[in-house]
């Protein structure tokens, strides 16, 4: 399928490995043109270098931590005017409910929530002047079946959720579309890191960590970079117009939910 986009230009956070760089690889194949951003340079660059030679797109890359306000203008300032944005940034740490304090609290909303919206602020108007723009935000399956140990996590994304369910029907007749997309367990380093966790404190092996975890998904297998990323395309393209405000679940049927 066409998806209508080549030519456009995307910001993609947090996009040098992981769901990140399955949506920007998507976008790339349909030929849209980059701005890449992550925190380690040599990471970002390789990936952005691959895609120049297998998609011929132009990619721009930022090392900076794109939760900081510094990181942030520096991003903006080299991405210019963007037709689709694509939120993302890694997880807060698991742990339990007496765990956190306020400091860690702030830390995960300033991350998982408050720099997203910053971003979609930040280049909303101008998609809205051109009366054409795609944002996606990587959520979390937990906002809708919150994990008890990922209550960071599920805090914060909790209240981007809210923010995008009212901004989105603001701007939706100026031809912009916002929508999340909610991972579960895909195989990055955000799995190997959670299963690590239960290794450890189970005493058991890597592989049988894995094989406990795929027993609670449906499909019995952890979801793709690849996966991830066509349905973060599908999103930002010119099919996906009358899609608003939406909460799309890419879970392998893990969330037990008729909606």
């Amino acid at each position: 399928m066409d998806l209508g986009i080549a030519g456009k230009t995307a910001l993609v956070c947090a996009s040098s490995k992981g769901l990140g760089l399955g949506c920007a690889e998507a976008l790339a194949e349909a030929g849209v043109n980059l701005i890449m951003n992550a925190r380690s340079a040599g990471p970002l660059d390789q990936a952005a270098e691959d895609l120049r030679n297998r998609f011929d797109v132009d990619v721009t890359t930022v090392a900076v931590d794109i939760t900081s306000e510094d990181g942030r203008d520096k991003v903006l300032q080299a991405a210019g005017s963007v037709d689709i944005l694509v939120n993302n940034a890694g997880g807060p740490p698991p742990g339990l409910w007496s765990d956190w304090d306020r400091d860690d609290f702030i830390k995960a909303l300033d991350a998982n929530m408050l720099t997203p919206i910053a971003l979609m602020k930040a280049v909303l108007p101008a998609m809205m002047d051109q009366g054409w723009g795609r944002v996606v935000n990587i959520t979390s399956q937990s906002v809708k079946a919150p994990v008890p140990v990922l209550g960071l996590s599920n805090s914060a994304r909790a209240g981007l959720t809210g923010y995008v369910a009212g901004t989105a029907r603001q701007v939706a007749e100026k031809g912009v579309t916002i929508n999340n997309l909610l991972p579960g367990i895909h195989a990055t380093d955000r799995a190997d890191a959670l299963d690590k966790g239960v290794a450890d404190a189970q005493g058991i092996s890597m592989d049988q960590a894995r094989q406990q975890r795929f027993a609670t998904i449906p499909a019995h297998r952890y979801g793709t970079r690849q996966e991830f990323g066509a349905a973060c395309a599908f999103l930002c393209s010119q099919h996906a117009g009358f899609i608003v405000a939406q909460n799309i679940l890419l879970d392998g049927g893990a969330v037990n939910a008729t909606l």
